[in-house]
């Protein structure tokens, strides 16, 4: 879903089609949170570098899911 920002006045509204709003649940009035898309995509990436920095003890535990026994297995011909 995309949105046009334009101005209006000394302000700036951010313009969503109607097909859109109700799609949302939205209402006139209503006020919403919004996030760039650069907020977005750096989350993960964020998210990291903080466990990074806190140090080994802030990392998940790796989980091991067992041999491999069905779709996931590969023949990639190395074997």
């Amino acid at each position: 879903m995309e949105a046009k920002v334009a101005p209006r006045g000394d302000d700036f509204v951010v313009q969503l089609s109607a097909e859109d709003i109700h799609s949302l649940g939205l209402r006139e009035g209503q006020i919403v949170e919004i996030m760039p898309k650069r907020k977005r995509e750096l989350m993960l990436a964020d998210m990291i570098a903080e466990m990074d920095r806190l140090g080994p003890s802030h990392r998940p535990d790796v989980v091991d899911g067992g041999p491999d026994v069905g779709a996931e297995i590969i023949d990639d011909g190395d074997r």
